[in-house]
């Protein structure tokens, strides 16, 4: 891949070609599939009208240049219904072959792309921890006034954040090849709570407060470890844009069918972009309290996994409310039952 002059992605030619290929093939298919239900739909006409012919009609075929066929009305609209449904039938059962023939190379490329992005995520995650480990020691050993201490300190900055991403990229590839039907139902609850744990101490170096709303319990479908890393990016989003001493509030309730999980900060809600956007993947507001910036492309996609694990559940992610007063992000889950 490369990039153009609008700074937008350019194929390779090895790409163009494989596309090219590909375009062909599906319009090869597609003319085929098309011709034969054309071909079908007047093999079936003609097949009826000759079928309500009189026998009169073929002793005087040839001997005549005009010769007429008296067909009657009400065989014309069964003829013509039954043909539809047929015509119908075969289009549907055609469309169904020619999409499943044209899909299967994108259906290919999707999973070696899939098993690409994870075992690339295994094989960074354990140098990126020694590294980030030796990070550590060296940062230890330095004299508080080495001039190499900030410059160290930026460095584990910067490999904290490539191993979250690459734990962010496993966990999407993890997410993607785990089929619905292998999920058995799990407690929300002690999700929650040890999430909400995890983030506490976090939220007392800001002297934001995390408070839990849960007072009944409740399952849903999606696995433990994608659901606590939902809470977990949600909470760290929220800590994001709230101000110091404020609330983060977490809510936990059913709803009919629906196990509804939300996630309220006291921040200056979402500027600088379409609240619906925020789940896109390098999309982030304006208005961070950490950090500040320009909305525009960024190196974390939490809030877009988070949106990937709720839909691989049939569940949806959604900004609830976004004012001056604060953010609202809400995820609804499907109930299981016990």
């Amino acid at each position: 891949m490369m990039r153009n002059n609008t700074g937008g992605p350019q194929l390779t030619d090895n790409d163009a070609g494989v596309v090219r290929s590909a375009a062909r093939a599906v319009g090869v298919q597609i003319t085929v599939c098309s011709s034969i239900l054309v071909l079908a739909v007047l093999v079936a006409a003609f097949a009826f009208v000759f079928a309500n012919v009189s026998p009169s009609f073929w002793s005087a075929f040839g001997h005549h240049h005009e010769t007429t066929i008296d067909v009657g009305a009400s065989d014309i609209l069964f003829g013509g219904t039954l043909i539809g449904i047929i015509a119908i039938a075969l289009a549907g059962t055609i469309s169904a072959m020619a999409t499943h023939r044209a899909v299967r190379p994108l259906a290919l490329a999707l999973r070696a792309q899939r098993a690409f992005v994870s075992d690339a995520s295994h094989e960074l995650r354990t140098p990126l921890t020694v590294l980030d480990a030796r990070l550590q020691l060296l940062q230890r050993g330095l004299a508080e006034d080495d001039p190499s201490v900030p410059i160290v300190a930026s460095l584990r900055r910067d490999t904290k954040g490539l191993i979250a991403i690459v734990n962010d990229l496993l966990a999407a590839a993890e997410l993607n090849g785990t089929s619905p039907a292998a999920r058995n139902p799990v407690p929300v609850n002690p999700v929650v709570e040890l999430a909400v744990d995890s983030m506490r101490l976090i939220a007392e170096a800001k002297s934001v407060t995390l408070t839990v709303f849960a007072p009944e319990n409740l399952a849903t479908y999606l696995p433990a470890g994608p659901m606590s890393r939902c809470l977990v990016a949600l909470l760290d989003n929220a800590l994001n844009f709230s101000p110091h001493d404020g609330t983060i509030s977490v809510s936990l309730r059913a709803d009919r069918g629906t196990v509804v999980l939300a996630v309220r900060d006291q921040g200056p809600g979402i500027q600088g972009v379409d609240p619906g956007r925020i789940f896109d993947r390098f999309v982030r507001s304006s208005t961070s309290i950490e950090g500040g910036g320009a909305t525009g492309i960024g190196f974390g996609i939490g809030l877009s996994l988070v949106r990937d694990s709720v839909e691989s559940i049939g569940g949806r992610a959604f900004v609830s409310d976004t004012s001056a007063n604060g953010t609202e992000i809400t995820l609804f889950l499907p109930k299981a039952y016990a």
